[in-house]
């Protein structure tokens, strides 16, 4: 029977590894992950788990040692954050490149420098083009969850791609939340067993993997990983709809909420989502159509389902954890408005960066969000496009 437990962001993920029990799990420790390796040391330790735990000296080492593992069949598991990833840089384009499912967890924390170690999401939008799926947590339960269900997904004869899931650091990883566990064994026969495609050490079937590239194929070699990477919308929503039936939580490509009749509608990625619901039930009790739209996988980027969840509305503002440096604002923002305008949809789109460097986002800064779009909504034009949530000191 499932059974619900207090545990923190990362105690989630481990929990859900140990459950897993994958082949192989390399990694490195880095603030603020650390726990997720530490309490999965322990587990390996304990007997708890079949698991060849690889302590490797640094990120680049960890994904590497993944790759080999996932080429030689294994079902591999890794976590990271912030410089970690950005170390893991190089190899996510191989673990990419050469199509071999495996599964991140990155704690999401602001790259240096300044060194700071709270959370933004600039270390996996710095990772966002390098072929790996991306999937966003609210809270500490999706993160249970989603662990699970990203070996299904990378797995998938259709797609066969990395995946990486996020959480918030700290505002997560370190918050204690009620999560409902589902049992040992049923966790092992949602996973099922890996069937590796690619299996270095299968000497009936042999296969080279990494090999020179000419141009003559490079080009298709890529668009069969866009086409994966396609193929990854209909599988997060078929892996999502059949977790819910045997858990009663149900994911897909976006978390909409109380977006049926909503005029005005703030997306957003993470933990903030939280605090945006509260803001919008407390705008709906005083009479604002306010709605919200939480986008769950960056990657692939679900642009026809956000177009039409956003098409009607009389404007709309998308948060961002994230700056582009001399971009036309953040990464989410961009391409929510490139999809709307692709797609012949003409509103106000305001984008924000906000919580940089861990900075706070109350309930105060985002009713200011929302006062912004109901003029904009009002007026039927943007005055600026590009937004600094609560940024000190500068006009």
């Amino acid at each position: 029977m499932p059974r619900i437990v207090g545990l923190t962001g990362d105690g989630a993920a481990a929990e859900a590894m140990r459950q897993i029990d994958p082949d192989v799990v390399a990694a490195y420790p880095i603030t603020p992950q650390t726990e997720i390796v530490e309490r999965f040391a322990e587990f390996v330790a304990e007997g708890l788990v079949n698991t060849e735990f690889v302590a490797v000296e640094s990120e680049h080492s960890a994904l590497s040692a993944c790759c080999g593992a996932a080429a030689a069949g294994a079902r591999a598991i890794t976590c990271t954050s912030s410089q970690g990833l950005a170390l893991m840089h190089e190899i996510l384009y191989i673990a990419a490149g050469n199509r071999l499912p495996m599964v991140l967890t990155n704690v999401n924390r602001t790259l240096s420098a300044p060194l700071n170690i709270h959370c933004d999401h600039s270390d996996s939008m710095g990772s966002r083009d390098s072929g790996w799926i991306q999937l966003y947590c609210e809270n500490v339960q999706e993160v249970y969850d989603t662990v699970i269900q990203a070996v299904r997904i990378a797995e998938h004869p259709e797609v066969n791609l990395p995946v990486m899931l996020n959480l918030d650091g700290f505002v997560i990883s370190h918050s204690m939340q009620p999560v409902e566990l589902m049992d040992d064994a049923a966790v092992k026969e949602f996973v099922g067993p890996f069937r590796p495609v690619v299996d270095l050490l299968d000497f009936q079937n042999p296969i080279a993997l990494g090999a020179l590239v000419a141009p003559e194929f490079q080009f298709e070699h890529k668009y069969a990983q866009w086409r994966a990477m396609d193929s990854a919308r209909g599988v997060i929503g078929e892996v999502g709809r059949e977790f819910g039936e045997g858990t009663g939580r149900h994911y897909g490509l976006l978390d909409p909420y109380r977006l049926d009749d909503a005029a005005v509608v703030v997306v957003v990625m993470g933990s903030a989502a939280g605090t945006s619901r509260a803001v919008v039930d407390e705008l709906r009790s005083s009479g604002v159509r306010a709605g919200l739209l939480r986008v769950r996988a960056f990657r692939p980027f679900p642009a026809d389902e956000i177009t039409a969840a956003l098409e009607g509305r009389e404007a709309v503002a998308v948060l961002d954890r994230a700056g582009t440096q001399g971009g036309e604002g953040g990464p989410l923002f961009t391409e929510v408005r490139a999809a709307l305008y692709t797609r012949g949809v003409s509103l106000p789109v305001l984008g924000y960066i906000y919580g940089l460097g861990g900075r706070d986002v109350p309930p105060a800064s985002l009713r200011r969000v929302f006062e912004h779009v109901r003029r904009a909504a009002a007026t039927g034009k943007v005055d600026r496009a590009v937004n600094y949530l609560d940024l000190r000191g500068w006009k």
